[in-house]
């Protein structure tokens, strides 16, 4: 029987070893993913890959709910975190409220996540202050890329990396329970994990955060539109789907399949 997951849990792991976190978007990779994660981020990052968006940007709160749901179906015993999309939370401290609020409700998920540093502080006071668990995410941030630019890396000047550093000060001291650090150079980000009071977690960071997420479908080899420097793939999955297709066809052509074992 699973344990129920805590925020309390969770933030224990920093100091003791490193917290695994991945994407998840739907019900059967919830199921195959949680025995084997402390934290599922049902990221907006689904407008991309599974909707093959062009940015995170287009993502809305229906689209986050239902895969939240889909997520939740199926989470045993990991954290589920879902992503506030862009445009709903930073207008004023109501409208983050209102939608983390709406997440919350409709999925029963654990917290929400939102983008920003030390200029978001309120929003995430307000929605800690009103009951909701909030993960930080500094660095590089998806929402603010626009279509066909490059990722840029944060942190490369001082001005940056004291900034960087100020935005997570102001993030912790609003409340949040951990921090996603995405595309910080690796002295920036290990210096900040190393003073950070609440777990890191790196992508494009350092080895030296409290643990690490990735795009579930980059590490799976699904997703082909690009491929960050900071993702390992693990496996190549659309190699094997082309395979298993071929193999369909092929026996769907040659009369091979369905056979009398398959009938009725």
């Amino acid at each position: 029987m699973s344990t129920k997951p805590t925020i309390s849990n969770f933030v224990a792991l920093k100091g003791k070893r490193k917290i695994v976190c991945l994407t998840a978007y739907s019900a059967p990779m919830a199921q195959a993913l949680d025995p084997h994660c402390d934290l599922l981020l049902v990221g907006d990052s689904v407008a991309m890959v599974v909707y093959g968006m062009d940015t995170t940007q287009d993502a809305n709160l229906n689209m986050m709910i239902q895969h939240g749901q889909a997520v939740m179906r199926r989470r045993q015993s990991a954290l589920v975190v879902i992503d506030l999309p862009e445009g709903s939370y930073e207008e004023s401290l109501e409208q983050a409220l209102a939608s983390a609020n709406e997440i919350i409700v409709k999925t029963g998920a654990d917290a929400v996540k939102l983008e920003g540093g030390a200029n978001l502080a309120p929003q995430v006071r307000f929605l800690v202050d009103n009951g909701i668990p909030v993960l930080g995410h500094i660095g590089l941030l998806p929402q603010h890329v626009a279509a066909g630019n490059s990722f840029r890396i944060a942190g490369r000047h001082a001005t940056e990396a004291s900034q960087l550093h100020a935005d997570a000060d102001a993030l912790v001291s609003a409340g949040v329970f951990g921090i996603v650090m995405e595309g910080i150079i690796e002295p920036v980000a290990t210096s900040i994990a190393q003073s950070c009071n609440v777990p890191t977690i790196g992508i494009g960071a350092s080895a030296a955060c409290d643990g690490q997420i990735l795009v579930t479908d980059d590490i799976l080899g699904l997703y082909d539109a690009f491929t960050p420097k900071f993702v390992r793939k693990f496996a190549n999955l659309q190699e094997e789907i082309a395979a298993a297709a071929t193999d369909y066809r092929n026996a769907v052509i040659d009369g091979s399949f369905p056979t009398k074992d398959h009938l009725f």
